[in-house]
């Protein structure tokens, strides 16, 4: 496995895939042709058909600049290796008196060279070795469970023994943001970019049980439903933010990314759990999400909603299970509870913005965590199903679910809501 470094990312969303991956080979390419003038991408599957809500067009445009960008949005070509597919080509033009070069030589551009985008930022250059190395020996939760159990280990001690303290200073920084973005979450306000004129809801969420002036509205409420709307206005705080383009962790994905921080900022506020205790629940849930990722995937476009929610669900609840010092079993099997109960999740963006239903599905994941880890305490000695089976049976799922419901906007919520306001 890949060290957590390359789980755990620092950037803009609103999408991992199609501006954080984009945007790196983007930037990669552009440095290897230093004088192009003008670049030509091409965007194929899931990135051609939800490329403009996601933002893809923005970003390569950004990234490119100042040289002129062509993007040709290919729905139709197949993609059978993955299908977040792009290619870019560059081309140096001649300048002529009264034109930028940058306009120039939009003949024929060079030789593409072709990239994918396989989720949670990572990319692939086709014909080309990764260039990551793995940095864990181990790739299953049963091998590390067995490792750690020979050895005494907690899942964060194995982390941080075999990456270092690299791993914690990178940790330390991700906390640090997945606060701040919970914090900026909370403060915004107005309508998310696009066509939906979604409001930004967390702070209503938030000061609906802060507010002083009218305590004896919520004196009745018991604290399992202010705990609810808690963590749902931290969860509605982080995917808000990364709708709106704003700084996030992927955890494992943008998409996904406000499960585990609204779930963690919970337990600290709540509980008061210092930092050093929450990162190292962090570490426990990256060797979590790095399974997924190893074994089956993290992208929407490849499996379906249910390979970024349901592996931030699970990321969560071994994070609650850490930070409640519960056995390793127990551990697994909060994790795969979480999966378990979001296998088949499509995935369905409304006008493929990063909007409807993935915000709101934040906050019900996040919530889904506790409960997975509550009743994983209870019940560990009777459990049949392992972490890995859950993981294998998703990834098969994931393969199995048509094409409609893999992050094109072309199927599901997408499809009928366009068919409404159409109608």
């Amino acid at each position: 496995m890949h060290s957590l470094t390359d789980l755990y990312r620092i950037g803009h969303g609103p999408s991992s895939s199609h501006t954080i991956g984009v945007g790196t080979a983007a930037a990669l390419f552009k440095n290897e042709h230093p004088g192009a003038t003008h670049f030509h991408v091409t965007l194929y599957g899931s990135l051609a058909l939800t490329g403009r809500g996601h933002g893809t067009d923005r970003v390569l445009r950004e990234i490119l600049a100042p040289a002129h960008v062509e993007i040709t949005f290919d729905t139709t070509t197949p993609t059978p290796h993955h299908p977040n597919t792009f290619d870019i080509a560059a081309k140096v033009g001649r300048s002529r008196p009264g034109k930028p070069a940058a306009k120039v030589g939009r003949s024929r551009p060079g030789k593409p060279v072709r990239f994918y985008s396989t989720g949670g930022g990572a990319i692939e250059r086709e014909g080309c070795e990764s260039h990551i190395a793995d940095v864990y020996p181990l790739s299953s939760f049963t091998a590390i469970k067995s490792h750690c159990a020979r050895h005494k280990l907690r899942i964060h001690e194995y982390a941080l023994a075999t990456e270092g303290p690299a791993l914690h200073a990178h940790l330390t920084a991700v906390w640090e943001q997945m606060k701040q973005s919970v914090l900026n979450g909370l403060k915004a306000e107005g309508t998310l970019p696009g066509p939906l004129g979604v409001h930004r809801e967390a702070g209503r969420l938030f000061s609906k049980h802060t507010d002083a002036r009218h305590p004896e509205k919520y004196k009745y409420e018991s604290p399992e439903t202010y705990e609810n709307r808690m963590v749902c206005a931290y969860a509605f705080a982080v995917a808000e933010e990364n709708a709106d383009g704003g700084r996030v962790v992927t955890a494992p994905t943008c998409g996904s990314c406000g499960v585990v921080p609204a779930v963690l900022y919970h337990m600290q506020k709540r509980y008061g759990y210092d930092d050093p205790t929450i990162i190292r629940a962090l570490a426990t849930a990256g060797i979590v999400g790095n399974i997924v990722k190893t074994n089956a995937s993290i992208s929407g476009a490849e499996c379906g909603c249910q390979a970024e929610i349901g592996t931030a669900c699970s990321m969560a609840a071994a994070a609650i299970a850490e930070l409640q010092n519960l056995s390793l079993s127990r551990i697994e099997y909060a994790a795969e509870i979480a999966m378990e109960h979001h296998l088949g999740l499509t995935c369905d963006p409304i006008a493929g913005l990063v909007q409807i239903p993935c915000i709101e599905r934040n906050a019900v994941a996040a919530m889904r965590a506790i409960n997975a880890a509550s009743l994983a305490d209870i019940l560990s000695d009777t459990r049949k199903i392992s972490f890995d089976l859950v993981v294998e049976t998703m990834y098969e799922t994931g393969k199995d679910l048509s094409s409609h419901y893999r992050e094109t906007g072309t199927g599901g919520l997408a499809k009928l809501y366009t068919a409404l306001i159409k109608n």
